[in-house]
């Protein structure tokens, strides 16, 4: 456990951020995007932790309400790009790293809070009567892990398809322009922040948000209406963004005293599915064409069927 991990993860964010606004190379634009992935990855597993910890017993509200700041940064994104970058230039991304510093200044109080309330706290007698173990046996453990990783690897490459493509997509499908795209873009993404809302800690609810995306996913390829397209892609958002919540919340109640642990595990995974993915079906669209990239990614939500494996830890 490090408190100030959460600011500097966003100080690292926002240094990639600067740097990718003036980056004079290809090589210079791949470095700066990674320096802003390393400050994500290094914020997610505490923010997660200390998110389990503050919640009070209530973890599957308390994860939905951390993931859906992130999913709503997540759908701003493009429509910041389509007003400010688009028209503009690329060094009016300097101009988000405003959002990371505001967000070092809100975390300094709040690290310093966590350390003095939970990182340097002595145990009490009840806690470490509490400390009880694992739920499960270590091999149900590693297993309902296993299914958790494999439901984490639809989703992902799912999105992957989406975020990284669907805007070309749509420009191929639909002649529309590249503002257009973009905020048809948020409208998939701020689906995805609207759905995070409704996950929660019950395996069920996995079970339902990943398969539930399969009848919208299948049938988006197939319509030729703009309109359609984009109502698809917000139901398909808004089922399948419930879900990481749910996983996450399920793999700590797996590994309650690991909570680090399981929450680097799963964002780590998530994030590098999502980068793999996005290479992978980009290799795919050069060769195959983009309408072939999202028949084939349509049918990754049926994975979600892995979900009736998992152990009822409601028991």
């Amino acid at each position: 456990p490090s408190a100030w991990a959460l600011p500097a993860g966003m100080a690292v964010t926002m240094f990639g951020l600067l740097g990718l606004a003036y980056a004079s190379s290809f090589a210079g634009v791949l470095a700066m995007t990674a320096l802003t992935g390393i400050g994500s990855s290094v914020f997610h597993p505490e923010a997660s932790r200390l998110t389990s910890l503050a919640s009070g017993g209530h973890r599957g509200l308390a994860q939905s309400l951390f993931q859906v700041g992130g999913n709503l940064g997540y759908a701003l994104g493009p429509l910041l790009v389509a007003v400010l970058v688009a028209p503009y230039g690329r060094a009016h991304f300097a101009w988000f790293a405003v959002f990371a510093l505001v967000a070092v200044a809100i975390m300094v109080p709040i690290s310093r809070w966590y350390k003095r309330s939970f990182l340097d706290a002595p145990a009490t007698d009840e806690a470490k009567t509490v400390r009880a173990g694992m739920p499960l046996s270590l091999r149900r453990t590693v297993w309902a892990i296993a299914v958790l990783l494999v439901l984490i690897f639809s989703k992902y490459m799912y999105m992957a398809a989406l975020t990284n493509y669907y805007t070309f997509y749509l420009i191929h499908k639909f002649g529309v322009t590249i503002g257009q795209s973009q905020i048809l873009l948020f409208v998939f993404l701020a689906a995805t922040a609207f759905g995070t809302m409704l996950g929660g800690p019950a395996g069920d609810r996995i079970w339902a948000s990943i398969l539930g995306t399969a009848p919208f996913s299948l049938a988006m390829p197939h319509v030729d209406s703009l309109v359609a397209t984009v109502v698809l892609s917000f139901c398909a958002g808004l089922m399948l963004s419930s879900a990481f919540p749910a996983i996450l919340v399920y793999a700590q109640e797996l590994l309650p005293y690991q909570l680090g642990l399981v929450s680097g595990l799963f964002f780590g995974f998530a994030f590098g599915v999502a980068g793999i993915g996005a290479a992978v079906l980009g290799d795919l669209a050069d060769s195959r064409g983009i309408d072939f990239i999202y028949n084939l990614s349509g049918f990754m939500p049926l994975i979600g069927l892995a979900a009736w494996f998992l152990p009822n830890l409601k028991k």
